[in-house]
This record gives C-alpha cells, structure tokens and sequence, in this order.
C-alpha cells in the first residue's frame, strides 16, 4: 500500500494582500499631491505679472496709446521724455476719471504740445495754465512753487492742470460749464451764467470734437 504525502499547503503572511492595497492607494494619492503641486506651481509661475511671457495689461495699452498720440503730435520730445509724459498723462487721468483722450485734446487745443507755450494773457505750459492759479494750488499737491517757470515741466503742468480741472467740475457740476470755466476763468462763466447770458461755446465744441477724433 503506497504512503500518501500529505499536501503541502503555502500561507502568506496574515494580512499582506490588504497591506499592499493600502501601499497602493497611498502611492497613488502621493503622486497625485505631487503631480497638482507642480501645475499650481507652473500656473503661478506662467500667469505672473512679471514674467516675461506675461500679456501687456491695460494699463500699458494705454500707455502705448498715448505715447503714438504725443508721437505724432508733439515736437522735439525725445523718447524717454515722451514715455515719461505718457505715463503722467494716464496717472492724472486715472485720478480724476477722465479718459485720458479727453487730456490729450484739451493739451492739444491748449497749447499744441508745446511745453514751453505762452499765451498773450500769460498762460504757460502744455495745458496753459495762469501763474497765479497754478500757485494757489501747488500747495494742496504738495508742490514747491519756485516760481513761474516750473510750469514749463510739463510733468509738474499736467498734475497742476488736471487737479484744476477736477476743481472746476465738482464746482460747475457739469462738464462743459468746467471746460468753459478753464478757458474763460471761473469768474467771467458765473457771472455770465448770473446774468443769464449766453456763454459761447466754440472752445468747448473744439475740444470735444478733437476729443471724439483722436
């Protein structure tokens, strides 16, 4: 009669196929982590403001806008100096909420650019300003007068001019009546208004129209 072996039977360890599922899953959960770690990581990197690859915001569309305007229209600036104008012309005009097109054609109509303008009555500078007026509110800018020829700066021009301007519409409420003022003087368009007299309107037309055309 022939010996019957007995069957050898092989056990793994307890609990080892739940272990390597747990191996598993816990892999997969870190590659995962690390795998959004690194896109995150890309996507900051790829949509900050200063990296190279970056878009041009608004901002500096509006710059270059400007610029080509003072390109075309204003003489015997140099690059740097326009660039420089630019940037001031949409930091007033953003203070105030103006377009900074409306700026352009009303610098335009003022003194055609030129930094250095006199009008007969003594206004001076690219948005014609009196000397007088212009240091009554040099201090409120925090701006030292060092007398009349500041206003050839046209940096120093467009702050004084634009902040004047945003006096004469919060005062006249309306923005023709303030255009109206600037040209004329506040003073000649009350009493004007006083009397109930008519108040011509060419000047304000002709910024205007600029305005919608540049």
């Amino acid at each position: 009669m022939g010996t019957v072996e007995p069957s050898l039977k092989t056990e793994h360890p307890p609990h080892a196929g739940k272990c390597k599922k747990v191996s598993l899953a816990l892999c997969r959960i870190v590659t995962k982590t690390l795998l959004f770690l690194l896109i995150l990581t890309l996507s900051i990197h790829f949509s900050s403001p200063y990296s190279q690859y970056s878009e041009p915001t608004s901002r500096q569309m509006t710059v270059q806008e400007i610029a080509l305007v003072l390109q075309r229209e204003a003489k015997g600036l140099t690059e740097v100096s326009m660039m420089a104008l630019a940037e001031a012309i949409y930091e007033e005009a953003t203070r105030y909420d103006y377009d900074p097109k409306f700026l352009l054609a009303l610098i335009s109509i003022e003194s055609s650019f030129r930094t250095s303008s006199v009008s007969p009555r003594g206004a001076m500078g690219l948005m014609q300003l009196m000397p007088y007026v212009a240091q009554a509110i040099a201090p409120q800018l925090n701006i030292e007068w060092h007398g009349d020829g500041i206003l050839f700066d046209p940096l120093i021009n467009i702050k004084l001019g634009s902040y004047y301007l945003n006096q004469l519409i919060r005062d006249f409420k309306h923005p023709e009546l303030a255009l109206l003022a600037y040209n004329y003087g506040p003073t000649y368009v009350k009493s004007r208004i006083g009397r109930k007299e008519h108040i011509p309107l060419g000047y304000c037309r002709r910024v205007i129209s600029l305005y919608q055309n540049l």
